[in-house]
């Protein structure tokens, strides 16, 4: 039991690595690559991080809920995902504020997609979608940087209690 008990948690502590490893390489794709390349492939793998940063805490999240019995099995498709989270943490701002993100940046790539000011201070990526575009510059990211750290920090004071 003992054992069990320590894997656990070992695998806990690991999954939490995995989802501040890629919390680490987000800001650095951010914070640095974004500052000297200015270009909008680093914004497109910027998104891509956040988006599997979402999904290592989502799949955190779902499992500590099938450990603690509240749940009999994973949801299998990322829309049964989505659901999950809006339903059991309903109470959860942050957790709210991060799903139709997530379901954004799982769209983006399949979207249509215009670059402009690449190379220079205001690089911007315009996202077309059927209804609207979204322009994801400098202070867009940082709106978004500000909803992904909000959600990383539930997450761990979730998985610690």
């Amino acid at each position: 039991m003992i054992h069990f008990v320590f894997f656990a948690l070992k695998e806990w502590v690991y999954t939490i690595e995995e989802i501040i490893k890629e919390k680490t390489s987000a800001d650095h794709l951010l914070y640095v690559s974004l500052k000297y390349t200015k270009t909008c492939d680093v914004i497109l793998n910027l998104l891509a991080r956040w988006k599997s940063l979402i999904e290592l805490s989502f799949d955190r999240l779902i499992e500590q809920k099938i450990e603690q019995g509240k749940i009999l099995h994973v949801p299998e498709s990322p829309k049964q995902r989505v659901e999950f989270m809006n339903k059991y943490f309903k109470k959860s701002e942050e957790i709210q504020a991060i799903v139709p993100l997530y379901i954004f940046f799982k769209r983006v790539p399949d979207l249509n997609k215009t670059r402009g000011g690449e190379f220079r201070k205001n690089v911007n990526l315009k996202v077309i979608e059927p209804i609207k575009t979204t322009e994801i510059n400098m202070e867009k990211l940082g709106e978004y940087a500000e909803i992904v750290e909000k959600f990383i920090s539930e997450v761990k004071k979730i998985l610690a209690s």
